[in-house]
């Protein structure tokens, strides 16, 4: 029996133990993706550049993995999955040690963007693995676990990095990031079983994720909503800081509380999503975030900001473990290409919505944030609908 037919046995209550670490490497990736959000201010004055210009390494980041996430899935289809997600993480940890050690600002912006390919990498690969790590009936649950790591990022990750930041600097906490992925390399290393290789797509495969309307109108929906989001939250930083005032101790309070109610979310949504159908767990996470965008601006002090947050949080990441289940669930055999393009669309949806957040604040301020990233929502609403019909008239 091959290694990775034994790993994919395991009991039906139990997730394999390798999962563990592709969960961990997904809060170090949460975390390097994240920790500019959380130490814009301190970017921002340390480089003296504005904050709209400092939020380019977020857009051009995004651009950077929305299309490496796809290419590389071509590229590395052959590669045996223990190597290529160890090494991934190797280069995270190289490409954040050279940011922190960056003069300028335009050397920071190259080497941000070349970080990046790692997420690009990571996450999707990670997810196209797991059918071949666990039963079809673990699937679900399976995604939805290691996907928790993001949300265990915004619970520690983004908190430790924000305030890191605001006393230390940033570049102590592109340091901390880098250490973070060394340790995640080494327990991939450890923990992966030898020839776990997804079957590599045809041109014809690829052709067929592209032609599928169901698939397709789901990829539409994640670059909605994520843009909806990254209009606002790029620019959380910023915005609290001007608009209550908030510390860096009290920033990173809000971010860690933020990040709780995205890890009940998640985990509320590993536990339930096969009760309520994948479809409808989007859907459900997308109007939590709208309700909290169309109240923003009643968050005058720290604790009302943080109690409107909350339905934001809860959809937050739970909305995207459900959308990578709902991807899976409608061609399991074009998972690789279907996933690796969600992830793509992710990254494009937060591109989109920081480079719209950085326009509205050079024009009109941070008051006007939210509303773009309401209507970013109600769009997203819309397709997924729409996305639901289409997978009912390919069934």
């Amino acid at each position: 029996m091959s290694s990775t037919t034994a790993m994919a046995a395991p009991a039906r209550s139990a997730m394999p133990a390798v999962l563990w670490p592709m969960l961990f490497g997904n809060f170090v990736i949460g975390t390097g993706v994240m920790v500019v959000p959380g130490t814009l201010n301190d970017i921002s004055t340390d480089l003296a550049i504005p904050v709209a210009t400092a939020g380019q390494l977020i857009s051009a980041g995004a651009v950077l993995m929305c299309l490496g996430a796809p290419l590389c899935a071509a590229l590395v289809a052959g590669w045996d999955r223990r190597r290529l997600l160890a090494l991934s993480m190797v280069w995270y940890a190289l490409l954040h040690l050279a940011c922190a050690l960056a003069p300028g600002f335009g050397t920071l912006l190259p080497l941000r963007v070349l970080a990046l390919l790692s997420p690009a990498i990571f996450t999707p690969q990670a997810a196209a693995c797991v059918g071949l790590l666990v039963p079809p009936e673990q699937r679900g649950r399976a995604i939805t676990f290691i996907f928790l790591g993001w949300s265990v990022a915004s619970v520690l990750g983004m908190p430790i990095g924000a305030y890191v930041g605001g006393t230390l600097g940033w570049r102590s906490a592109f340091g901390v990031v880098a250490v973070l992925s060394v340790v995640s390399a080494l327990w991939v290393w450890r923990a992966m079983p030898d020839g776990v290789k997804p079957q590599a797509l045809s041109r014809a495969a690829w052709g067929e994720t592209f032609r599928s309307r169901a698939l397709m109108t789901c990829v539409l929906v994640t670059v909605l909503y994520a843009a909806g989001q990254f209009v606002q939250f790029s620019y959380f930083a910023p915005y609290f800081k001007q608009e209550l005032g908030l510390s860096p101790g009290a920033l990173s309070l809000y971010f860690m509380w933020f990040g709780a109610f995205g890890l009940a979310g998640n985990m509320l949504m590993a536990r339930y999503i096969d009760r309520l159908g994948a479809a409808r767990a989007v859907m459900i996470g997308i109007v939590l975030m709208a309700a909290s965008l169309l109240l923003f601006p009643l968050g005058t002090t720290f604790w009302l900001a943080a109690f409107i947050s909350v339905p934001w949080a809860l959809g937050c990441f739970s909305s995207n473990s459900a959308q990578q289940a709902r991807l899976v669930g409608i061609a399991p055999q074009l998972a690789a290409a279907s996933v690796a393009l969600n992830s793509s669309a992710m990254y494009a949806g937060q591109a989109i919505g920081a480079a719209t957040g950085g326009w509205l604040i050079l024009r009109s301020g941070m008051d006007s944030l939210h509303w773009a990233g309401f209507a970013g929502l109600i769009a997203a609403m819309a397709a997924s609908a729409l996305a639901t019909r289409f997978t009912r008239l390919r069934a």
